[in-house]
């Protein structure tokens, strides 16, 4: 194990961490707005995740996965902020 997959491991735990914190603030907000914002980290959080885990075990598949949950996610954001534009 080199350098480079250590720091691949630490930055792991460490969105991780970040996201439970987002999914205590998704549960927690006390506007829409807040909960919008939770969304996109948890997003962005997992997809970091997702191509971490991808480098460390050496399969590049999951690339693909990463990339159709950001489509997803900015689906989601443009709904709810289309929803809230209608509100």
């Amino acid at each position: 194990m080199n350098i480079f997959d250590t720091t691949l491991l630490i930055a792991f735990f460490v969105l991780g961490i970040c996201l439970l914190l987002a999914a205590i603030r998704f549960a927690m907000g006390p506007s829409l707005l807040d909960r919008i914002t939770a969304f996109d980290l948890i997003v962005a959080n997992v997809i970091g995740i997702i191509v971490i885990y991808s480098k460390l075990t050496r399969d590049f598949e999951l690339i693909d996965v990463a990339l159709i949950l950001s489509l997803f996610g900015f689906l989601g954001s443009i709904s709810f902020t289309y929803y809230m534009l209608r509100r």
